[in-house]
């Protein structure tokens, strides 16, 4: 027997939610429905985050407890007011994604199971320059929060130097996001490489607390994931709700917040009140694209003083200059 469906009135058009009253967050008892009203609730920030950009859909069919799949090709049975755009992968194939621009779309891919939304950092009229540089600070085990957010602080102290205003946020998960716009005047290997030269700076200035280096078993503190701005990579945005018991947000912040910010303060249940009261931190962050020259300058110096390419991530073909794909301790047997 067919599920129950709900027809909803979102930007104009009629979207069809089906099994509205399916369990996605057991913990908390919260329903499709009410992912779809969070999401509603939030929609001028979480649009702010994916506006134009092509996306990767993380299905979650059975909700945030059951298994996911990533959907990189749209689906073929979609409404004609889904706009779509083919992007080309690192391996050469190429797949029409999901361009979101407002809430009714929004609403259709948070349907198909879409817990978190997943875009990448271009825009759909330009897909070879990015015009989102991604700092993801992701923590070895054992780190704790408060170190997170210290090295957090020194990313923002490093981009302004270097030219760029940093907008943080939490993952949602275990870390921070630092985000800024760029100019789109830069490829993804200049956008990456810009990106390894904010990690290897961070880590000179704190280098009990921060690391570029990509093998785990060399890392400590926090690690500065710079293959978020590989090409074809995908990072949670802006209001995304996370797959944990909790449903926990990805959620802008202003820099002022930072020192003391608590991630378990924002959920599905609480960022829509905050969002309401306040409004979104990150409102201005269209408005202020910056340059990747200095930090692309910086990468040129960190070169000549012998720091060459680091590591790609493992599907990506080998790049000239990267050094060997071999974890130290075996290059060294």
């Amino acid at each position: 027997m067919p599920g129950r469906k709900e027809i909803l009135e979102v930007a104009g058009r009629e979207v069809a939610v089906s099994n509205p009253d399916k369990i996605f967050f057991p913990e908390l008892g919260l329903t499709k429905s009410d992912l779809i009203r969070y999401y509603l609730a939030v929609a001028e920030g979480a649009l702010r985050g994916v506006d134009g950009r092509p996306m990767a859909l993380k299905r979650f069919v059975n909700g945030a407890d059951g298994e996911f799949f990533f959907q990189k090709r749209a689906p073929t049975s979609r409404p004609d007011w889904i706009e779509t755009v083919e992007l080309r992968f690192p391996s050469g194939r190429t797949a029409q994604e999901i361009v979101v621009r407002d809430a009714a779309q929004l609403t259709w891919i948070v349907n198909l199971g879409c817990i978190d939304l997943n875009p990448h950092p271009v825009r759909a009229d330009d897909l070879d320059h990015p015009d989102e540089f991604r700092v993801d600070l992701d923590p070895v085990p054992g780190v704790g929060w408060g170190q997170i957010l210290d090295v957090a602080l020194a990313t923002r102290e490093v981009l302004e130097e270097f030219g760029l205003t940093g907008w943080p946020k939490t993952s949602g998960s275990r870390g921070v996001h630092v985000y800024a716009r760029i100019e789109r005047r830069w490829t993804f290997p200049e956008v990456r490489r810009a990106a390894v030269a904010l990690a290897r700076e961070v880590e000179r200035r704190e280098p009990d607390l921060a690391t570029s280096k990509w093998w785990k078993e060399e890392r400590h503190g926090v690690f500065l994931d710079y293959n978020q701005n590989a090409k074809d990579r995908t990072v949670a945005s802006a209001y995304s709700v996370r797959p944990t018991p909790d449903a926990r947000v990805s959620t802008p912040l202003d820099w002022s917040e930072v020192p003391d910010v608590e991630p378990a303060d924002f959920t599905i249940v609480t960022v829509p009140k905050r969002f309401a009261a306040r409004g979104d931190p990150a409102a201005a962050i269209d408005d202020q694209a910056g340059s990747l020259d200095s930090l692309l300058q910086l990468s040129e110096r960190q070169g000549a003083a012998g720091a060459g390419d680091a590591p790609w991530p493992p599907h990506y073909a080998k790049q000239e200059g990267e050094p060997p794909r071999v974890q130290p301790s075996r290059r060294r047997r």
